[in-house]
């Protein structure tokens, strides 16, 4: 990929949601809410001395960030500030 994000903004993958519920019951897709978590794909500078690595998996608010396509596929720019936490 060619996107290297600039100072403290880093690129994230959403998570996908699997189709069914714990019991078994179809979720259509204009049912689902978009996941409030994702996979860092690219960190910029300040965001690294934040914390935030390639690879880490990430918690943000609803409303957060950008969302961008690059290449066909679905990403979030977000602000280091607008990560909640890591999952480990």
């Amino acid at each position: 990929m060619a996107f290297k994000p600039l100072k403290d903004r880093v690129l994230v993958e959403r998570e996908e949601q699997p189709n069914t519920t714990a019991s078994g019951l179809y979720i259509p897709d204009t049912a689902k809410e978009k996941p409030l978590e994702g996979k860092v794909i690219a960190v910029g500078p300040v965001a690294r001395e934040d914390g935030i690595d390639v690879g880490d998996t990430v918690v943000f608010a609803n409303f957060s960030g950008m969302e961008i396509t690059i290449e066909g596929k679905e990403y979030l720019i977000l602000l280091s500030k607008e990560v909640l936490g890591l999952i480990k």
